[in-house]
């Protein structure tokens, strides 16, 4: 059997089906390559036109740039004693980008842990527990700039707090931070701290730290360390780019146990007589150095908050300038005796005052008739009228040259911030009166540290050596700078000084304030001050005096000078005021130092005639 025959076959598509699909696999193809366009040129501009800029951004990310601090160097007495030295201090710091809730882990005294869920604002509150700090002003760091990678949160904190901050982040917040720093520390309070000075939040503010900053800063470093994209620090990321290096150690003349004690003394005496300030001054006669410069209201660098007057801030030894008075007279009668104008023995007709053609009068301190006294009992009786008749020999341009040997018309060596920078005015701005009271200490005006060079000079046979306060700075590698000078100048011939010296021990030995003055054992030559202070206003002088003693011993030998001063004294307000202290000072440098007593006597010189 034949099969059936097929009765239709098959049907073709209609042209327009076909064109439909060839169009949508158009379109697809199309979409694909504007897409392809799209990502290569994105690519393109991501790898090309900004990849300078996002691999910036993103090394910002990652990368932690963080100081590492050089500590400052020490200020150490010749002792060895630190003065001014540095102690690690930690700053607490925060990543804003990171701060987030966190849940910490917590073990308790049994050992045990536990878990404690933190917001940001708690995490806060216990950084401020633990360092002091302020959760507000942590509060307005995090928040001021959400998506900085570093903010400050709290600033100098100790050790202890710093580890429990420490223990704070390594119990789950990783956003927390610090940084190692260095600070201040002054382990002996106030002791030399008028001299140390101290450093503030703007860095050093006075004294030694602010002029030898050059010699005690350190260099801070830099370091660089890697963080993941949960803010966590990488292991092993952290690289040094820049060392820190220590700053020097500036090594003081100063003897610390002696300005101490020198502190003390004066502070004890300046109360008790009411004074409004004081000074102290020990000096090494054979060398210049300065192994005590006390001042009361002494300033304790650890809290300058508790000095109340700027004025204290400083040493006033080295930068109050005063009218000496009467410890003048020594170096006047060096002047005479160097230039050939007078010797110890000569004769003198001595009144209680002197008036002069122009008007001006002088007197002496207390009423005496007149008297016939030589050099030597001029200096003992300290006459005004005694030492102006027989420095009237010499005209005031060559006693003012004097005074510019002596050291008085320039700052000492130390070059200690605030001194003076001119002292002796020009003999020709001087008027009549002051030409006359130049000789006894009025009219002029200089430092207790000037006062103090004035006798080193006469106990160091003439020659003037340069004051010394610094010994030097030596740097972390050994090498030392700021050395000061040994070259003297010639003030007067040695026989003029050592007959100077000669004529003052009389002031001790058989002056009016022997019994205070005398030390057993020791030949002494010093000589006393009580100087008029200038009215404000200009008008003259008041009632206020400026009492002092400026001294060395032993006489046959001169080692150290000593000069005592104290401002408007209340009570007592004559050198009888100063001469305690004076002796209480100089009998524990002879005895620290020991110093062996003297055994040759002192030279009979005629005080009267």
């Amino acid at each position: 059997m034949n099969p059936a025959p097929r009765t239709g076959g098959r049907r073709g598509r209609p042209h327009s089906e076909l064109r439909s699909r060839r169009l949508r696999a158009t379109l697809a193809m199309a979409v694909v390559i504007a897409l392809v366009g799209v990502f290569v040129v994105r690519l393109a501009d991501i790898q090309i036109v900004q990849a300078s800029e996002l691999n910036a951004q993103s090394l910002n990310k990652r990368e932690i740039r963080q100081v590492t601090y050089g500590d400052r160097g020490d200020i150490v007495s010749s002792d060895g004693t630190v003065l001014a030295g540095s102690v690690t201090r930690y700053n607490i710091t925060a990543a804003p980008a990171f701060a987030e809730d966190v849940t910490v882990t917590e073990t308790a005294a049994d050992g045990t842990t536990s878990k404690q869920p933190l917001t940001v604002e708690q995490v806060l509150a216990r950084v401020a527990d633990i360092t002091g700090g302020d959760e507000a002003a942590m509060q307005k760091s995090i928040s001021d700039d959400p998506e900085a990678n570093f903010a400050y949160l709290v600033k100098g904190v100790d050790v202890d707090a710093f580890r429990a901050v420490r223990d704070l982040k390594n119990s789950g917040v990783s956003w927390l931070y610090y940084e190692r720093q260095s600070a201040r520390s002054y382990p002996n309070g106030s002791v030399a701290g008028n001299l140390t000075g101290f450093i503030g939040t703007d860095g050093p503010q006075a004294g030694l730290e602010l002029s030898a900053d050059q010699c005690l800063a350190g260099t801070d470093g830099l370091q660089t360390y890697e963080r993941g994209a949960d803010g966590v620090q990488l292991p092993g990321s952290t690289v040094t780019t820049q060392e820190a290096a220590p700053g020097g150690t500036l090594a003081l003349t100063i003897d610390s146990d002696l300005q101490y004690m020198a502190q003390q003394a004066v502070a004890e005496q300046a109360q008790a007589i009411g004074a409004e300030s004081a000074t102290a001054v020990v000096q090494e006669v054979k060398t210049g150095k300065l192994l005590a410069v006390a001042d009361w209201p002494a300033v304790d660098p650890n809290d300058v908050n508790l000095t109340k007057d700027v004025a204290d801030l400083g040493s006033k030894a080295f930068t109050s300038s005063y009218e000496p008075g009467s410890t003048f007279k020594a170096m006047t009668a060096a002047m005479l005796l160097d230039s050939g104008k007078a010797a110890p023995t000569s004769r003198v007709t001595v009144p209680y005052s002197r008036t002069f053609p122009w008007g001006g009068e002088i007197h002496d301190a207390t009423f005496h008739p007149t008297e016939q006294l030589t050099l030597t009992g001029v200096l003992r009786d300290s006459s005004n009228v005694g030492i102006s008749l027989l420095g009237q020999n010499l005209s005031a341009e060559q006693r003012r040259d004097y005074m510019v040997k002596f050291g008085l018309n320039e700052p000492t060596a130390v070059g200690f911030l605030g001194e003076p920078t001119s002292g002796v005015r020009p003999a020709s701005d001087w008027d009549q009166q002051t030409s006359i009271n130049t000789m006894f200490g009025q009219g002029v005006q200089t430092t207790a540290v000037h006062v103090a060079g004035i006798f080193q000079t006469l106990g160091n046979h003439g020659l003037r050596l340069p004051t010394s306060l610094v010994e030097g700075c030596t740097a972390p590698d050994g090498t030392v700078t700021m050395a000061p000078s040994t070259e003297g100048v010639q003030a007067v011939s040695p026989a003029a000084a050592d007959s100077t010296v000669n004529m003052i021990e009389k002031v001790v030995s058989d002056g009016d304030l022997k019994d205070v003055l005398t030390i057993p054992g020791y030949r002494v030559g010093a000589k006393t001050g009580t100087a008029e202070v200038a009215k404000s206003d200009g008008t003259g002088y008041g009632s206020d005096r400026i009492v002092s003693v400026a001294g060395l011993a032993p006489a046959e030998d001169p080692q150290y000078v000593v000069v005592v001063t104290f401002t408007k004294p209340s009570t007592i307000k004559t050198s009888a005021a100063a001469a305690p202290t004076f002796n209480k000072i100089m009998s524990q440098v002879l005895e620290m130092y020991r110093v062996p007593p003297s055994t040759e006597p002192a030279p009979v010189i005629p005080q009267s005639w």
